[in-house]
Formats: structure tokens, C-alpha cells, sequence
């Protein structure tokens, strides 16, 4: 088997593992897949662009089956998914026969006993060895979400041999970033070619930083403002380029490095700062927006909108600044004014 390593699902339905039985083959497959634009259900339109490949003994098994280990928010613990139909298809089959995955709670501090894994084991139609073998492995699956800090740990497809043996046929896992100092080893797992460049700078500032595809920049002070920034650019007709959350006690020098790297996406065609001081000041923010004026240039319009502590100083800074910007009372009207801006300057 011959498999595109990329951080995204779907990797088989999009033609990112082939199925090879000799060493042309093995070749021909690798010269299809490197540089290959990948583009699944997850990845959007754009695609992932295939940098690298994992090569392994293709398995012959009697059945494919689905295990994973996740957080069920609503029962405020771990829980393992399992379902006879593993494979390809497992989304689909999460919409149109949701009962055919089952659930067993996970204990955060005792873990997954072995009769409850058995019992989830035999609940999949399971007999004699197969239930032993399965069991094991749920109960390394469990192990291992609550050792690493996970918020994923899956195995799909899992798959059982004429013998009843179980074998880990594809894995993947999803660690919680908040919980990586206390996992210093899993550093040699980063990837940063599969990783957004300007999402890596922004981790290394102390901001945090998701890019979107849409063309409004926005930096803002707390996530719950951010997300409300971005709905109501939403509502009013334009798309976000990006999640960006300086936090309460950013410096200057963070928030000018916030500013370059919204400025360094070539799809942004408008910036909207949002900013209500408590923690964070507003001249703080305008100082940020004078450093960076200089030291960037804005070539795209800005919308500003600052409320809060030392909000009248923060003014007086952007108006002695000469910058070229408009200024916003609300927030409804500075969401009105970066999309009008974005779409004259598209």
C-alpha cells in the first residue's frame, strides 16, 4: 500500500492510497502521488499538496471494522466508537445508519476495563479469539487518548484476520495543543510542511491564528469577539480571512507581528480591527497600528473600531498618526464598512 501522508481524511475516496504488487508498480504509484494536489472532503477545493509517502505490507483480512476514542462533551467524558462497517465510508455511515456505531464510556481516571472491553468487543458480533484481540486494542486506544492528551485517537479501518487476530490497518491521532508541554516528545511528530506558514508564525508571536479563505482580515481582543466579528462580517455579506485573537495581554510588539501576518495573506483585501479594552488598552492597539503602518505599509483599507479602556488616547494616536483609515462607533457598522471596503478593492 502506497499512502499520501497528509493531514486530512478521505485519502482513499480522493485517490491518495493505491494498491501496488511489484516494484514498478511501488514506483509508478510514487511518481502519481508526489506533488500530487489532493483534494478530499475535508481539505476544501484547495486541496493538499502530497510532500511525502508511507509505504507498508498490504493486510489480508476477512472483515474491516471502526475504533476510535473521543470526547463526548455531553457526558463530560472519554468515549470509544466502534461499528462493524469501518473503511471508506464510515461518514457516511455516521449519517445515514448512526446506529450502527456503538459507544462505551471511558473512565478518565481508571481507564477502559477489560470486561468492558469485552463486552464492546462481543456488542460488534464477536467470538472467541477476535474478542480477546479486539479488546486489547480498545483498551490501547483508550490508553493512549487519555496518556497523550488527545482529543482523537483512531483506527480505521481495524481489521480482523481468518484467525481472529486484530491488525491496525490505519491510525491517526489529534493532540490537544494546550496540553503539549506536558508531552515535550511528541516535538519530533511536527511536520511543519503540513502545517499553514503564517498559523506557524503566529504560535511562535504568542497569538492565535487560524486562516480561513475569505477576504477580510480581522484582529481581535478575546475569542468569543472574534467569533462574533466574523458572524456578523457573515451577516453582512463578506467572508473572514482568518481567526485572529491577540488575547488581553498582548504587547505591541505581538500585535505589529499579528498585523504582518494578516498583511502577508494575499487574499485579505480589507483589515478590521476590533478591539474592546479591559485588559487590553486601547493606545496599546493604536500604537501597534502605527508601528506596523510603518514598518508594513497597509495597502489594503482598514476599518478600526475601538472601545474600552483608554479608548480616547488610542484615538488620539491613530488620528495624530495620519494613517488612512475608517473609524467605526460599533461593531455593526465597522462589519458594514470591511465588506464594502473588500469588495471595491476585489
Amino acid at each position: 500500500m502506497v499512502k499520501a501522508q497528509v493531514h486530512t481524511g478521505g485519502r482513499g475516496k480522493a485517490g491518495g492510497i493505491l494498491k501496488v504488487n511489484t516494484q514498478a508498480e511501488a514506483e509508478s504509484a510514487a511518481k502519481k502521488l508526489f506533488g500530487k494536489t489532493l483534494v478530499t472532503h475535508q481539505t476544501g477545493p484547495g486541496g493538499v499538496v502530497v510532500l511525502k509517502l508511507y509505504i507498508e505490507q498490504a493486510q489480508s483480512v476477512k472483515q474491516e471494522f471502526y475504533l476510535a476514542c473521543v470526547m463526548d462533551r455531553s457526558k463530560g467524558k472519554p468515549t470509544l466508537m466502534a461499528s462493524r462497517e469501518g473503511g471508506v465510508e464510515i461518514e457516511e455511515l455516521a449519517k445515514t445508519n448512526p446506529e450502527a456505531i456503538l459507544f462505551e464510556p471511558v473512565d478518565p481516571v481508571e481507564g477502559l476495563g477489560l470486561e468492558q472491553a469485552r463486552f464492546l468487543a462481543q456488542k460488534l458480533g464477536l467470538q472467541g479469539s477476535a474478542v480477546e484481540s479486539v479488546a486489547a486494542i480498545a483498551q490501547g486506544v483508550a490508553k493512549a487518548f487519555l496518556g497523550s492528551d488527545a482529543s482523537l485517537v483512531e483506527i480505521n479501518p481495524l481489521g480482523l484476520t481468518a484467525d481472529g487476530k486484530a491488525v491496525a490497518m490505519d491510525a491517526k491521532m489529534t493532540l490537544d495543543d494546550n496540553a503539549l508541554y506536558r508531552h515535550p516528545e511528541t516535538k519530533a511528530w511536527q511536520d511543519p510542511a503540513e502545517e499553514n506558514p503564517l498559523e506557524t508564525r503566529a504560535a511562535k508571536a504568542g497569538v492565535n491564528y487560524i486562516a480561513l479563505d475569505g477576504t477580510i482580515g480581522c484582529l481581535v481582543n478575546g475569542a468569543g469577539l472574534a467569533m462574533a466579528t466574523m458572524d456578523l462580517i457573515k451577516y453582512h455579506g463578506g467572508e473572514p480571512a482568518n481567526f485572529l485573537d491577540v488575547g488581553g495581554g498582548a504587547n505591541t510588539q505581538q500585535v505589529t507581528e499579528a498585523f504582518r501576518i494578516l498583511l502577508s495573506d494575499p487574499k485579505v483585501k480589507a483589515v478590521l480591527v476590533n478591539i474592546f479594552g479591559g485588559i487590553m488598552k486601547c493606545d496599546v492597539i493604536a500604537t501597534a497600528i502605527v508601528t506596523a503602518a510603518k514598518e508594513v505599509s497597509f495597502n489594503v483599507p482598514l476599518v478600526v473600531r475601538l472601545e474600552g479602556t483608554n479608548v480616547e488616547k488610542g484615538r488620539e494616536i491613530l488620528t495624530a498618526s495620519g494613517i488612512k483609515l475608517a473609524a467605526a462607533k460599533d461593531l455593526t457598522e465597522a462589519a458594514d464598512k470591511a465588506v464594502e471596503a473588500a469588495k471595491s478593492a476585489s
